[in-house]
């Protein structure tokens, strides 16, 4: 069945008004209270390589598990437009990068059995959702800017043609629901056969259009995107969705579904499908105006 295609705009000033003059009341508090402050803390850190996306329209297929006519489709696509820059570290973390952070008692540490041999040019692997979340938190107050996590949109964004369409492209009615489970066992099994598992130098997987280096390699990347179970009805329109937002997307070569605390995905922890030969993160760069004041705010325990 032919997924449905979407259109609609990512506008980073979309807030309604209301809102807009919470986030402002809501900086004056801070300011005044000394919770909002950008002084770095600590000795002077560089900040990591970035690659800046200039806005464009592109082509997304959302991510979740979606369902029609009570059979298993592929996701819609919706054409977004981007009308802000997107800047993200070109390269994935590394493992040196993440050790300072674990030597600064911000970090937990990684795996022992994920730690390379050349950390300063491999990529951290071995570390959960949580522990990418508090890499960011760390990198953050040592810079003065606001790091995050990507949205899976993002990677996509920022990743161009080198992200992954998960589309089975099985175009049957669901009078024979055997089509699609066979077509999804096959791409399954051609998932788990990787010839080259370990985690690589930075670079060894090229770029994209965009520059972003070594995206759907060998590592697959942390993303802030809840699963999603949709139902959608005759015409399309969602009559539910459900989200699990202690399981998340991480995106490589494919998109694969990982417990918020997993950092071995090997280890029996992927929800879905083939597990990640690996998964580790980078982050974007939140250059909005208020986005110190959310990060403040998420540190205190406020769900904003």
């Amino acid at each position: 069945m032919a997924a449905l295609s979407r259109s609609r705009e990512v506008a980073p000033l979309s807030l309604a008004i209301p809102s807009a003059l919470l986030l402002v009341l809501a900086g004056l508090f801070a300011i005044e209270t000394g919770l909002l402050g950008r002084a770095p803390s600590g000795s002077a850190l560089d900040e990591p390589a970035v690659v800046t996306v200039v806005p464009r329209d592109f082509r997304y297929r959302v991510a979740g598990e979606f369902f029609k006519n009570g059979y298993a489709v592929d996701g819609p696509v919706e054409t977004v437009r981007v009308s802000a820059p997107l800047v993200i570290m070109k390269y994935q973390v590394t493992a040196a990068d993440y050790a300072r952070c674990v030597a600064e008692k911000a970090c937990p540490p990684a795996e022992p059995e994920h730690v390379p041999r050349d950390p300063a040019s491999t990529p951290a692997t071995g570390v959960s959702f949580d522990d990418a979340q508090a890499y960011a938190a760390w990198l953050s107050r040592r810079t003065g800017e606001t790091w995050v996590l990507p949205t899976d949109e993002q990677l996509a964004f920022a990743a161009g043609s080198r992200f992954p369409d998960d589309a089975l492209g099985v175009e049957d009615d669901g009078s024979n629901p055997a089509v699609r489970w066979l077509a999804d066992y096959y791409r399954e099994t051609a998932r788990k056969a990787s010839r080259e598992p370990e985690p690589q130098r930075l670079g060894h997987f090229g770029e994209s259009e965009t520059g972003l280096a070594d995206f759907a390699g060998n590592v697959w990347e942390w993303t802030t995107t809840c699963v999603r179970r949709v139902t959608l009805d005759r015409t399309g329109n969602v009559t539910s969705d459900d989200s699990s937002c202690g399981i998340y997307i991480a995106t490589g070569k494919h998109r694969a579904a990982l417990s918020s605390f997993v950092r071995n995905p090997k280890g029996g922890g992927c929800a879905v499908g083939a597990p990640p030969d690996n998964v580790g993160f980078r982050l974007v760069k939140d250059k909005r105006w208020y986005a110190l004041l959310l990060l403040r705010l998420r540190e205190k325990g406020l769900d904003v």
